[in-house]
C-alpha cells in the first residue's frame, strides 16, 4: 500500500498565490478589511505568512509573523514592504469627517 502525503490548505493556498500573483493584491486588501472588521490577529498573520511564503520573503521576515511571537508593527511593516506595499490609513465609512 502506498502511504500518500496530503497537503495543508495553507500549501494549497502558497502555490495558488505563487501561480496567480495577480490575485496577492486582491487578497491582502480583504485580509486588512476582515481584520478591520474582527480584530483577529491571528488570522491576519497567518495569510501574511501564506503570502510571504509564495512570494518566498527571507525566512528571517517570516518568522517575524509566526504565531509564536507577539510581532511588533514594525514587524509587521517590513513584511508588507518587503511584499511591496506599505501600510497606510484609511478613513472609516462611519465616522464622519471633522
Amino acid at each position: 500500500m502506498t502511504k500518500r502525503s496530503l497537503r495543508t490548505f495553507r500549501q494549497v493556498e502558497e502555490k495558488y498565490f505563487r501561480n496567480h500573483p495577480g490575485e496577492v493584491d486582491a487578497y491582502i486588501g480583504e485580509i486588512f478589511d476582515a481584520y478591520a472588521e474582527d480584530a483577529n490577529t491571528a488570522i491576519l498573520l497567518a495569510s501574511l505568512r501564506v503570502i510571504a511564503k509564495a512570494k518566498e520573503i527571507d525566512q528571517h521576515l517570516q518568522s517575524a509573523l509566526s504565531h509564536r511571537e507577539n510581532p511588533l508593527l514594525d514587524d509587521v511593516n517590513a513584511i508588507m514592504n518587503a511584499l511591496g506595499y506599505r501600510l497606510m490609513p484609511e478613513p472609516l465609512d462611519h465616522h464622519p469627517p471633522a
